[in-house]
């Protein structure tokens, strides 16, 4: 009976995952008319955009124009924490998948990595700009890990992704 349960956990996760996606891109282009709102539209466009599954949507960009009006250090943290909200998808697909499913073998290193160095490994992958970062949230669910350390670890390396990039929009948009 447990694992039936553990089953039909795992679908809703999987199912919910996906619903967010859905609902991402049915609004997604109204999701251009956040901006007008500041730190706050800022904060709900990375959560959007960093809730879609293996689709970039691009937050980087708005975060580039609003460097032009907001303070980067602020701008960049607030994206950062938004953005690592809107990355539990990820992280509630894996951890639906594991009830569901083994890992494969191309799958096991990348586990093995994350789930050795957790923290370390969710930072550097969400720092820097890669597609693949949906794949480290599937896997960190997958893994069990702690969703406050997958968090902690996602906003942190977000936040500093984001106040590089406001930093370098601030800076390239005084010349235009």
């Amino acid at each position: 009976m447990k694992k039936k349960n553990e089953k039909i956990e795992g679908i809703i996760q999987i199912i919910f995952a996906v619903a967010i996606v859905i609902v991402v891109f049915v609004f997604s282009s109204e999701i251009e008319k956040l901006k007008e709102f500041g730190y706050l539209g800022v904060f709900i466009i990375s959560v959007l955009a960093s809730a879609t599954l293996f689709i970039p949507a691009p937050a980087w960009a708005v975060i580039i124009a609003m460097s032009r009006f907001l303070d980067p250090v602020l701008l960049g943290l607030v994206a950062g924490v938004g953005s690592a909200i809107g990355e539990l998808t990820g992280y509630t697909a894996g951890s639906g998948a594991a009830k569901l499913l083994h890992a494969n073998s191309h799958f096991k290193r990348f586990k093995n990595w994350i789930k050795n160095n957790d923290l370390l490994a969710v930072f550097i992958l969400a720092a820097i700009p890669n597609p693949l970062f949906d794949v480290a949230g599937i896997a960190a669910g997958s893994l069990g890990i702690k969703w406050w350390r997958y968090l902690i670890s996602t906003a942190a390396g977000r936040t500093l992704r984001y106040i590089l990039l406001a930093y370098l929009g601030a800076f390239s948009l005084q010349f235009v």
